[in-house]
């Protein structure tokens, strides 16, 4: 978009085009997340009329396949930033200066430069823990591991618990929390405890891996705190991530870091240093490929467009693919009382049409959060099938400011499951 806008512009990039959502992130993880509902499609299927054989799942197509799939997004990645003029530098850029960094020994400066280098994964320092894996690495496996033994209790570790279940791992998920998806609505998160454990996944909460071990025939072993034991083919670690800040020449230039570790920035992005600009997921605020990308729009727009730009962080929509998805936007019902005092909550609980016939005992759960004042809708959460796509739409009628009103007066598309955001009438 800079260039686009008429600057003089070079990205250095170390790694991939495309960054972590392209190559170990979303695209990769939606692709996985595709695979993984075939197992119950295929089960749906008999209810409805088809015969089938029993399938069976090759683990080394699926991963060729997707390994073609990102070397083409790499490429398209590399073309669009060719085609707007953008000199691309291979290479991990460290500064000299505030106005120059080095790149593979050579020099290049700019009047302004920009980090948006990203987080990395965190696997905790225990005994044995070189034996464990990150995101980064479980996409590519020379084998499928049998049993995957998952811990961590965010997005990304509850999708790829879900994801390893659905391809036939036997999936084990600890996370040392009561309850897992900290964030968000308390009701989606009992929700989906119960739909994540009768879908197939062990989930054990309050549990935490004190040691692991390899054993000789090539297997692991984890060592819980409570002193019992869970063997596994491999160990995946989605305990968080951190800013990938290492080797980038900070002690040359004047970037302030946050009490976490992120990079200190403005309303505008600029760092302490007047000239280095931060943005994305190194800033600490929503790690979302779509907030990252709406913050460098508004960069661009405003550094050399003449156009002033910032970023609504209000009504962000979000989803996790897990099984069934989850989709929720706005606030939680705790938050809607702490921000409003008096709220109205309506919510559904049903069995989809779809499985009443499949036989799938999966159920769908939705939830309206409304301001009681103002009727206006302030948070809409979701778990069922295809519910990132139906609230993506139910996003842009809360960032009009829909009243629940007006979702009571929209007529529904019959029979499907989103026309409950607008049939729901009585509160809970």
């Amino acid at each position: 978009m800079a260039a686009s806008f008429g600057a003089r512009v070079a990205v250095a990039e170390d790694r991939y085009m495309g960054g972590t959502c392209v190559n170990v992130g979303c695209v990769p993880k939606k692709l996985y997340v595709y695979a993984s509902q075939f197992s119950n499609a295929f089960g749906d299927a008999r209810g409805f009329g088809w015969t089938t054989s029993a399938p069976s799942f090759h683990w080394p197509t699926l991963r060729d396949n997707k390994v073609a799939e990102i070397s083409r997004l790499n490429d398209v990645y590399q073309n669009m930033l060719g085609g707007a003029g953008v000199n691309i530098i291979d290479g991990r850029a460290r500064f000299i200066d505030a106005h120059t960094v080095e790149v593979n020994g050579q020099s290049y400066s700019a009047e302004r430069i920009i980090l948006a280098t990203g987080t990395w994964p965190f696997i905790p320092n225990i005994p044995g823990s070189e034996h464990a894996i990150t995101s980064n690495e479980i996409f590519d496996l020379e084998n499928f591991p049998q049993r995957l033994l998952v811990v961590g209790g965010g997005y990304i570790a509850v999708e790829f618990a879900g994801v390893f279940n659905g391809l036939g791992a036997e999936t084990t998920q600890l996370y040392r929390g009561p309850l897992f998806l900290r964030g968000f609505d308390q009701d989606i998160r009992e929700f989906a405890a119960q739909e994540i454990e009768k879908a197939g996944v062990n989930l054990r909460f309050n549990s935490n891996i004190a040691a692991i071990e390899k054993l000789a025939d090539g297997s692991l072993e984890a060592t819980l705190d409570d002193g019992t034991t869970i063997a596994a083919d491999a160990i995946l670690y989605a305990t968080g991530r951190n800013p990938h800040l290492q080797d980038l020449g900070f002690e040359n230039v004047n970037i302030a870091l946050n009490d976490n570790g992120t990079v200190k920035v403005d309303d505008h992005f600029q760092t302490t240093e007047p000239s280095i600009y931060a943005l994305g997921d190194i800033t600490g605020g929503m790690e979302l490929t779509p907030v990252a990308l709406a913050e460098g729009m508004a960069l661009a727009k405003t550094l050399y467009n003449d156009q002033p730009t910032s970023v609504d962080y209000d009504t962000i929509p979000t989803a996790v693919f897990c099984q069934p998805n989850i989709g929720t936007c706005g606030l939680t019902e705790q938050e809607g009382k702490d921000k409003y005092g008096e709220i109205t909550v309506y919510e559904s609980d049903f069995r989809a049409m779809k499985h009443t016939i499949g036989g799938r005992q999966e159920r769908t759960y939705m939830k309206l959060v409304v301001d009681t004042a103002t009727d206006k809708v302030v948070g809409i959460h979701m778990m069922g099938d295809d519910a990132g796509e139906i609230v993506q739409g139910m996003a842009i009628a809360m960032k009009a400011g829909a009243t629940k009103a007006l979702f009571d007066s929209t007529i529904g598309i019959h029979p499907t499951a989103a026309e409950e955001f607008v049939t729901m009438r009585t509160p809970r």
